[in-house]
């Protein structure tokens, strides 16, 4: 059945539309969000074949829409925003379009750096706003006059040599500039620049499967994982389902929660899962109990993966939605997004996450790289939250949807904060 009210629909948002905008997590020492660079292509630069991120018009559009559509507080969760501007930009103060405490304004290695731009960082500093040098290499004198304005700096461990990492660590921390590791693939590389002094890192090394030391999973997180299991059974009965809520009192409390928020409009509290389940219906009730669940097997693990996968979900849904032979709702899809980083959440390997898990063998095999209508809706997925804006694009355009992933990643965005606005405690 589905439910009664539904909030409304922003997946067609005609001012997302023209940008291709996603975001990229930077972690602390602790593997929490410290905040997001936000990386962006326009029309114009796709028209043409580039990427020219720091162009005037390129800025100005991602800060358009970063306020106006998606929305910066659902972007970075109020976590702060790193957001690359050109050099007339800079100049002209644009940055003071957005609150000093959300923005962090990144200087390309690139920038042309004079007294005008010295200037421009000096005025900015002094309203509070933070700066950063991005891909910062090393130091000609117009840089170093920028240093006591700068409070980040990032550096590509990719294309800088483990000594040259040492070396700017030594320089740049007693200015108390903080360190951004870029591009960290792996966690040794973490761990390695860590140890050098970099408090934050940048890069999918916390998407990367590490396999438990133990056999044996943790009971709790077996028993958050029996519970995905259940709730995603092709026979499952209302009546079951119900059930099953009922006996997890976190489940539960999470359910009559998110019935009565105010997506919902309700002038009465629901307070009887039975009630919950006819006015939220079956579909969504299953859908989050999966997330939570999915939530709760992630046991010390990086919420971050939690957050990608419920995003990949989304989008997943969207897109399946437009499919002619996907099941109704697109819910296979969506768990398919959800179950994509299992192998990253139970620090086993896929086919060994996969196990237990009642997928049809369609979605399985998606999830374990075989070709299919499934898997290029998830590369497609995949490909745009790492800024492969083409490699995205043409997977949509071999599945013939008419969807955009700027608007079906904005709509995930929009989902996902509302989701974990309605999940936090009371």
């Amino acid at each position: 059945m589905d439910r009664v009210r539904r909030p409304p629909k922003s997946s067609t948002d005609a001012s997302v539309s023209h940008v291709c905008l996603t975001r990229q997590p930077i972690l602390d020492l602790n593997s929490q969000v410290f905040g997001y660079e936000l990386l962006y292509r326009t029309d114009e630069d796709e028209s043409v074949g580039v990427d020219s991120t720091g162009s005037d018009q390129a800025s100005s559009r991602v800060l358009a829409d970063a306020v106006l559509g998606i929305g910066l507080d659902a972007l970075t969760s109020g976590r702060p925003a790193f957001m690359k501007f050109s050099r007339n930009l800079l100049l002209s103060d644009a940055a003071t379009l957005l609150p000093a405490a959300s923005l962090v304004i990144q200087l390309d290695g690139d920038i042309a750096v004079d007294s005008a731009v010295i200037d421009a960082c000096g005025r900015l500093h002094e309203l509070g706003y933070a700066l950063s040098l991005d891909d910062y290499a090393a130091g000609t004198d117009a840089e170093a006059a920028l240093l006591s304005y700068v409070k980040f700096a990032s550096i590509d461990v990719l294309q800088t040599r483990i000594e040259d990492r040492r070396a700017l660590a030594e320089r740049l921390q007693p200015l108390g500039v903080q360190l951004i590791a870029k591009k960290v693939e792996s966690a040794e590389v973490a761990a390695e620049v860590r140890a050098l002094g970099y408090r934050l890192c940048q890069g999918y090394y916390f998407c990367q499967p590490t396999k438990l030391s133990s056999k044996r999973m943790p009971e709790r997180r077996l028993a958050y994982l029996t519970l995905l299991n259940a709730v995603n059974r092709d026979n499952l009965t209302v009546k079951e389902l119900e059930e099953l809520v009922k006996h997890d009192v976190s489940l539960s409390y999470r359910v009559l929660r998110l019935v009565n928020s105010a997506a919902y409009g309700l002038r009465v509290e629901v307070t009887s899962i039975r009630q919950a389940l006819v006015l939220l219906g079956f579909n969504q009730i299953r859908k989050s109990a999966s997330v939570w669940a999915l939530a709760g097997a992630n046991g010390g693990g990086t919420q971050e993966v939690v957050s990608m996968a419920l995003m990949r979900a989304r989008c997943c849904e969207l897109i399946g939605n437009e499919l002619p032979d996907a099941d109704e709702g697109g819910g296979g899809y969506f768990l398919l997004g959800l179950c994509s980083l299992l192998d990253v959440i139970l620090g086993r390997p896929m086919e060994d996450a996969l196990e237990e898990m009642p997928l049809p063998a369609l979605m399985r095999e998606a999830l374990l790289g075989t070709a299919s209508q499934p898997r290029e809706a998830l590369d497609a997925v995949i490909a745009y939250e790492q800024g492969e804006w083409d490699h995205a694009s043409a997977c949509l355009g071999r599945l013939g949807v008419k969807v955009t992933m700027p608007n079906v990643y904005a709509d995930a965005v929009r989902w996902a904060r509302e989701l974990s606005r309605t999940d936090q405690p009371a």
